[in-house]
């Protein structure tokens, strides 16, 4: 369950500002995939991808993301998204990157759309951890987007143990698994240690009882088929989990 939305989700989510194909999408739905990010970037392929999937609509888990701070853009900029979609509603309306609570107009023009139905929940994305658990508190919000990877694993300590119970906290969505590629160059990663793979990536992020869904971004089909075998592979064991921290402290120091 995605926090206290009363939504069933896979672990693993799948962002389509990268350009994968419309068939790796539906492949990934069929394997338990189905919080799907529609971000700023809406690729048609995508969009395609979402129309396919518009018999089985009940099991997708559309997010729908506005970066925008003119609080009168948020509705035209969502009823675009669903057009392409061809869908009425978006289950997760998405606001994104604020480092402090969104302002009164932002909140109020989400909470209207949600009225007319357009969207069902509202989350927010922030890079600011130790804002992050009063965030959570705001009855509002209902998901969270946070940054977690081994390169950087603040939220391990800043955020996790410090969100509310069970039952009563939102739903907790982690993103850049790969810091933006960093785990996966060779050159970054330190002698004598095996480099990680998106599937790596994916499951260390997974491997978290606080993180309820992982997102992905595969930039064509072969990436879409490395962030399933992280769902073949399952959690990691200590010693991996030991490894990637390894790995990025060594990239970020």
């Amino acid at each position: 369950m995605l926090g206290r939305t009363g939504l069933e989700v896979g672990r693993l989510g799948l962002a389509g500002g990268y350009g994968v194909p419309a068939a790796a999408v539906e492949e990934a739905f069929e394997r338990g995939v189905n919080y799907l990010y529609f971000g700023s970037i809406r690729r048609g392929k995508f969009a395609q991808a979402l129309q396919n999937l518009s018999p089985r609509r009940e099991r997708v888990v559309l997010v729908v993301q506005s970066y925008t701070r003119v609080a009168a853009l948020m509705g035209w900029s969502l009823e675009q998204a669903l057009r392409a979609a061809k869908t009425s509603y978006a289950d997760v309306l998405l606001l994104g990157l604020w480092s402090h609570l969104p302002s009164p107009k932002i909140l109020d023009a989400a909470l209207k759309l949600k009225e007319r139905g357009l969207a069902r929940h509202i989350a927010v994305s922030s890079h600011n951890r130790p804002f992050i658990p009063e965030l959570a508190l705001h009855p509002a919000v209902d998901v969270l987007h946070v940054r977690y990877n081994a390169v950087h694993p603040g939220a391990e300590t800043e955020v996790f143990p410090q969100l509310p119970e069970d039952g009563q906290r939102p739903g907790v969505v982690t993103f850049t698994a790969t810091s933006w590629g960093q785990l996966l160059k060779s050159g970054k990663v330190p002698a004598g240690e095996k480099k990680p793979t998106g599937a790596d990536c994916y499951r260390f992020a997974m491997s978290n009882p606080a993180v309820d869904v992982c997102i992905s971004g595969p930039g064509n089909a072969d990436q879409a088929k490395e962030a399933l075998r992280a769902l073949d592979l399952g959690p990691m064991s200590a010693e991996e989990l030991a490894w990637m921290h390894r790995v990025g402290k060594a990239i970020h120091g």
